[in-house]
């Protein structure tokens, strides 16, 4: 009997191979998608973690400043305490490096005490070239590359020039040394002090403590000054895992996308083949097969298309890891890994938790027409009777998990992951899905006494109505990829239109200056009080704004807040405000801090932030801060906070700035104006090449171009949730008109032509896919305001405004009409010949 089985669901599969290959097809896609995202990220993840163990070592402790340097003094104090071990300080400074060709590249230098880093971080000990001298390491102006910075400047690196401030400073490679990960340059910490202008300056002190030494003990003993934080050594990787997880949990989300479009396939598909074979299904019972023997032999039909299907996905999958890490990086365009090459790690654990998640996913779409096939009733069946049965009365319970859901969108998040929100997204669906009986019945009961006098028309709309169970299964499939596929539409739309828009207020001026690229290089590549004030004076300058970046370490556990000292002066006008902002009581700063400050800090409108007061204790009296608003930054996932320009001058005595927003004069030449600058530049620095120009259409088209990179996956598993969900039509299509040989050969018997039929069919196409459109575009909109309002706030911290872009749903949406109605038309040509005539007699 078993032999007999397996022969029997071989057969089953191997003579309808397009069903089959749909439901494999999206097995197949759902696990390479999710499969491959996972090594993306793992790879990733461990290139940098690496990168960070190498370059930081294992020490016990690494005391960092909340902003800016710490005093060196600092160190003498730790060293000698009894506590400790070894103690080592390290002056860390991002900067830009000139190659022979002039291009500036982003690059870390470090500087080491050489006597002791061997015994924390061993990656970072200079090693002389072979033709070099043993002690160039304590050589000013010399540096030891490792192998990404090697190649990043090309020749070996011989000649590199360094960024500090506005000058370029050319240095010596005096050797390598092993640290993996982004461009490095390590050089002994004195001539980092000197070559910098950081005398008396350091980024951190490494510490090891002496065994069985408590680490808050040691402490509490030490008794750090304001502004210090101690750091565990991991914590580094943690924090850009904890940013970026968001992300990476959010694209294996998406992914899964199409595994549960194929999970409704799989549903469909098993659940045409049940109806269609039903007759001998029964047979079979009658001949001595129980019911759970009959749930079993659909149930394991099911497994084989998850296994084919998952084998194949795993496959495809690591191609397309590998092709991914290749084309977008380790951050899939995300932005997270920036300086890290990562090579493809192969994980045999998550290839089989993915393997079984499609298994998983096909079995579950097996189960319910595996219950059917078991319950079916032997003696009306084999009569061709069917089951019978009253009217379903499902579309309550498929209301309940719609509320369900909605309910669940409410859920705050948990460890940062919107977890309610998936779920929620996922209950809409199965909802919106199991009640399309129940809409199919609400809408074409009303429309078919309009249809009354027109016979094919009739003809279709009946036949939706009367089998509505058939004609939601047919759908389903394609109910659920068109849903995801318009609420991703929606929210992509919507956030770029955010986006734009907000790139209007934070973009106010004709150009803008800078040097250095990235907030961490602030500190290092800056312009000075005197260059500001000779670009102000530049012939067409009408108006000039200086913006002041910093990093502030404010939560060990979090990755580093931006600080943006710039001309506030109006904030309603000056910074794309989520509310109105408040006014500051007397004797306190104002400050505007970004919508994840609120979330991550709970810097909330009204209150006083103490955490920033860290940031300013050096100077003579510690600053109150008041959070006088809140707004939109599409940039800082970590957080940033805008203070008045006048404020943090009055508070560090800083007046430098790295980036210059000029308004030029009516008659100005914007080329003529930056010559003028570049100018100034070669006077102060001896090259002009030392800035970066862009005007406020430049930045935006770049802004635009890196959103849409960074969504590029997003609209790839939107294009393959709605190919799975077509090629689910053409099989269910299909598998039912091949199915319905004999009513096309009585229709024929009473007059209809072969045209009417196959016009039947295409209406019949146009009537179902027609409901699941409409479907689709319903439930999506649904899903959409779910991403737009519940998933990116809790996932990304940020809020967006809805966009619905109507035309290009109802061109996705009439895209599927037609394709069903084409698909439908196809599978009628094949059906409505002279054997459909004499299938009748089958009858007789």
């Amino acid at each position: 009997m078993l032999a007999l089985l397996r022969t029997y669901s071989w057969q089953e599969l191997r003579h309808h191979p397009w069903r089959s290959a749909a439901a494999a097809l999206a097995v197949m896609l759902g696990v390479a998608l999710a499969f491959s995202v996972q090594l993306i990220n793992a790879s990733a993840l461990s290139e940098f973690s690496s990168a960070v163990r190498s370059a930081g070592g294992q020490p016990d402790l690494e005391l960092r400043a909340v902003q800016g340097s710490l005093d060196e003094a600092l160190f003498a104090r730790v060293s000698g305490d009894e506590h400790v071990a070894l103690a080592s300080p390290v002056l860390e400074i991002a900067t830009l490096a000139a190659s022979a060709a002039g291009e500036r590249k982003p690059i870390r230098v470090i500087g080491i005490d050489a006597l002791v880093v061997a015994s924390i971080a061993p990656a970072l000990m200079p090693v002389p070239d072979r033709s070099g001298d043993r002690f160039a390491l304590f050589a000013p102006g010399t540096v030891f590359l490792n192998a990404a910075a090697r190649q990043l400047l090309g020749a070996d690196g011989n000649a590199p020039r360094l960024q500090s401030g506005l000058k370029l400073v050319e240095v010596r490679v005096g050797g390598s040394v092993a640290a993996g990960g982004g461009a490095l340059a390590v050089m002994d910490i004195g001539a980092a002090q000197e070559l910098f202008g950081r005398q008396g300056q350091l980024s951190r002190i490494d510490v090891r403590l002496r065994p069985g030494v408590d680490h808050a003990a040691f402490l509490r003993s030490v008794q750090l000054p304001p502004g210090l934080v101690a750091t565990e050594p991991g914590e580094a990787a943690q924090r850009v895992s904890n940013l970026s997880r968001a992300y990476r949990v959010n694209l294996t989300v998406l992914a899964l996308v199409a595994l549960f479009t194929g999970a409704f396939l799989v549903y469909s598909v098993l659940s045409l083949s049940v109806a269609r074979r039903a007759q001998q299904l029964a047979l079979l019972g009658v001949l001595g097969l129980t019911a759970g023997q009959r749930l079993r032999l659909v149930l394991a039909e099911s497994m084989v298309l998850g296994l084919a299907g998952s084998v194949a996905g795993i496959a495809l999958g690591a191609a397309l890891a590998d092709l991914g890490l290749e084309m977008l990086g380790g951050d899939l365009g995300g932005g997270y890994f920036s300086g890290v090459a990562p090579r493809l790690q192969w994980s045999s654990g998550a290839a089989v938790v993915y393997a079984l998640l499609g298994m998983a996913a096909a079995g579950a779409g097996g189960w319910l027409p595996a219950r059917a096939a078991g319950r079916l009733p032997l003696a009306q069946t084999l009569k061709g009777l069917g089951a019978g049965g009253g009217e379903s009365k499902r579309h309550w319970v498929s209301l309940a998990l719609v509320a369900a859901g909605a309910l669940l969108a409410l859920v705050p998040p948990v460890a940062g992951i919107p977890l309610g929100a998936y779920v929620s997204i996922g209950m809409l669906l199965v909802g919106g899905i199991t009640a399309l009986p129940w809409g199919v019945a609400l809408l074409y009961d009303r429309i078919a006494p309009a249809l009354s006098h027109r016979l094919l028309p009739l003809l279709a709309v009946e036949r939706a109505r009367r089998v509505r169970e058939s004609a939601a299964v047919a759908v389903s499939g394609v109910v659920a990829s068109l849903s995801l596929a318009v609420a991703l539409t929606v929210m992509v739309a919507s956030f770029r239109d955010s986006v734009a828009h907000w790139l209007d207020v934070v973009l106010p001026a004709d150009l803008y200056l800078r040097t250095a690229m990235s907030t961490a290089a602030g500190d290092t590549a800056w312009f000075s009080p005197g260059f500001v004030q000779q670009v102000s004076q530049v012939p067409g300058v009408r108006k000039l704004a200086a913006q002041r970046t910093r990093s502030l370490l404010l939560d060990p556990a979090l990755p580093p807040v931006a600080l943006l000292a710039r001309h506030i002066e109006d904030a309603a006008r000056n910074l794309p405000m989520v509310s109105d902002p408040k006014a500051a009581p007397a004797g306190q700063v104002p400050v505007y801090v970004s919508e994840a400050m609120v979330d991550l800090y709970g810097a909330k409108p009204g209150t006083v932030f103490a955490p920033l007061a860290k940031a300013f204790a050096s100077g003579p009296a510690t600053p109150t801060f008041f959070v006088a608003g809140v707004w939109r930054d599409y940039i800082r996932q970590a957080g940033a906070i805008a203070i008045d320009r006048t404020d943090y001058e009055r508070l560090t005595g800083d007046h430098r700035a790295n980036e210059l927003n000029l308004w030029l004069a009516p008659d100005a030449s914007a080329q003529q104006v930056q010559a003028a600058i570049r100018e100034i530049a070669r006077r102060e620095s001896g090259s002009a090449g030392i800035v970066d120009f862009a005007s406020a259409s430049e930045l935006r088209a770049i802004s635009l171009r890196i959103f849409d990179r960074s969504f590029a996956v997003t609209y790839w598993l939107q294009a393959v949730a709605i190919g799975i969900g077509l090629f689910g039509i053409a099989a269910s299509f299909s598998a039912q008109v091949l199915a319905r040989r004999k009513e096309f050969g009585l229709l024929a018997h009473l007059g209809l032509t072969r045209r009417q039929i196959l016009a039947l069919v295409g209406a019949e196409g146009a009537v179902w896919t027609g409901i699941g459109s409409a479907a689709g575009l319903g439930l999506g909109l649904a899903v959409s305001v779910v991403l737009v309002h519940v998933v990116n706030p809790q996932s990304f911290h940020w809020t967006m405004d809805l966009l619905v872009p109507w035309l290009r749903l109802l061109l996705l949406c009439g895209a599927v009409v037609i394709a069903g109605t084409v698909t439908a038309w196809l599978a009628g040509r094949a059906a409505a010949t002279r054997d459909a005539v004499l299938a009748v007699k089958e009858d007789w």
